[in-house]
């Protein structure tokens, strides 16, 4: 069993959904492992992952505009330390996830044809965000 980490820095512009699986793919090809579990772990508290359809750019939209909708900026909120889209990012990121696992099979991450790992930012500022990869396996 051997284990291989690493971490990448993805800088965002405001919000939205950023794909990053291309980067992903290529440090896991690089550590030659056959079978395994890669986790992706987003070290922030607003922003988030998602695996999602990498397709059609309209799912994307749809997803930025519900969420957008469910966690609205507001001064509803108490906790506003960062300004109006403080709280809401912290709910959308709470509503996701900031970690994903993901099998490794025969050398590939075994994700399925329209899947894509995906940060997604939740603040209206550019931010520089730290994933971090964890990669277990033969």
């Amino acid at each position: 069993m051997r284990q291989a980490s690493t971490q990448i820095v993805i800088a965002t512009s405001g919000p939205g959904l950023i794909e990053f699986t291309d980067r992903v793919n290529a440090w896991v090809a690089q550590q030659e492992f056959h079978e395994g579990l890669l986790t992706i772990f987003c070290r922030h508290t607003s922003a988030s992952l998602l695996i999602q359809e990498n397709a059609a750019p309209a799912a994307r939209r749809d997803l930025e505009r519900y969420f957008s909708q469910l966690a609205p900026e507001s001064d509803m909120y108490e906790h506003d330390d960062e300004g109006p889209d403080d709280m809401p990012a912290h709910l959308r990121a709470a509503l996701t996830a900031v970690s994903l696992s993901i099998p490794l099979a025969s050398g590939r991450l075994a994700l399925g044809t329209w899947q894509g790992i995906y940060l997604f930012e939740h603040r209206q500022a550019p931010h520089r965000r730290s994933i971090a990869l964890h990669l277990i396996g033969v």
